[in-house]
């Protein structure tokens, strides 16, 4: 997935005004996924989706603390748990097809054996069946890809728990509001950064 382009980026401007131009754009990239991804069957979609909350994600970690108000932190929290959620059902998007293509091969391979057994013969005696190769991988990769897909699919539940609890919670409104609030430098010895209110 191509990322959208920042314009009016400021060279002059200040750091966490750039910074607020980029989160923006991110935002817009991660939220402009809704509806599509709320069809599990949308495979690419959440995987763009995982890409496009990974870019939100990196920006806000490198920009949060020094740039933008105390909720961009949450938001950073929560979006890479977004990310992290999407990254595990998109592992299970390529590991199942890898093992039903696997299935298909070593299926192949026992018929094409059985028609070697039967060597031309008018019925195939059910005797011929039995030893075929890989036949004890059978129940594994049967194990596995039923593991996968069940695992996905609860993946995907909680994918739509924890988008709801975003949209329930306001992040991206909070968060567009903390990206335009500026901290300020407390005079103390520490040196902590202290957000404005």
């Amino acid at each position: 997935m191509k990322a959208r382009k920042v314009r009016h980026l400021d060279p002059d401007g200040t750091l966490a005004d750039n910074a607020q131009r980029v989160v923006a754009v991110r935002i817009d990239e991660l939220f402009d996924f809704v509806p599509a991804v709320l069809d599990p069957s949308r495979v690419k979609k959440l995987h763009n989706m995982r890409i496009a909350a990974k870019r939100l994600r990196y920006v806000l970690e490198v920009s949060s603390s020094v740039c933008f108000g105390p909720y961009a932190l949450t938001a950073t929290k929560r979006v890479r748990e977004l990310q992290d959620l999407l990254g595990e059902i998109h592992d299970c998007d390529v590991q199942l097809p890898r093992v039903q293509q696997i299935r298909a091969e070593l299926s192949d391979d026992a018929v094409a054996e059985l028609v070697r057994r039967a060597g031309g013969a008018a019925d195939l005696d059910p005797a011929l069946a039995s030893g075929l190769p890989h036949s004890d991988d059978w129940d594994g990769l049967a194990a596995l890809e039923h593991y996968l897909a069940v695992r996905r699919g609860l993946l995907y539940e909680r994918f739509l728990t924890v988008w709801q609890d975003i949209e329930r919670s306001a992040l991206r409104a909070r968060l567009e509001y903390a990206i335009a609030e500026r901290p300020s430098v407390d005079a103390n010895e520490t040196g902590r950064v202290e957000t404005t209110q």
